[in-house]
């Protein structure tokens, strides 16, 4: 199983949204490398659901429910999208500062490539998001 982050504004699809869905197709990526991050998930994968904007922190745990296919919302070029289903939230969210002030964090994409919204996760670093959210799955 492979690990990943997402972004979104909390104004365009939060956290609690998904939430409330169960399930919802992630499109709209409009950037080659998170494009190609997409159509390297899997069905299982877990996924960190991130904050961005004003908030900044990671709020809960999703899963990969459909793999890569071709975006809808795209009116042109070659563009991905999949589905992704809520697990739970984090018992503790996790700030964009603390991430950046934690070592073994500190070298996430989420630090380094601010603007990358679609993101891997390492195994390491996906077994401390959980522990730092004092969360399982």
């Amino acid at each position: 199983m492979n690990h990943w982050l997402i972004k979104s504004e909390p104004s365009d699809y939060s956290w609690e949204k998904l939430e409330a869905e169960g399930e919802a197709v992630w499109d709209g990526v409009r950037n080659y490398q998170a494009r190609n991050n997409l159509r390297e998930m899997k069905s299982g994968d877990l996924v960190f659901f991130y904050n961005a904007g004003e908030e900044r922190m990671v709020v809960g745990i999703a899963q990969v429910a459909g793999e890569a296919f071709p975006d809808p919302t795209a009116e042109s070029g070659d563009w991905s999208a999949i589905k992704i289903k809520a697990v739970k939230p984090l018992n503790r969210v996790i700030s964009l500062e603390e991430i950046r002030n934690t070592y073994g964090l500190s070298v996430m994409p989420l630090v380094s490539q601010a603007r990358l919204t679609v993101q891997p996760v390492t195994a390491a670093q996906a077994a401390m998001l959980l522990k730092i959210g004092k969360t399982e799955v």
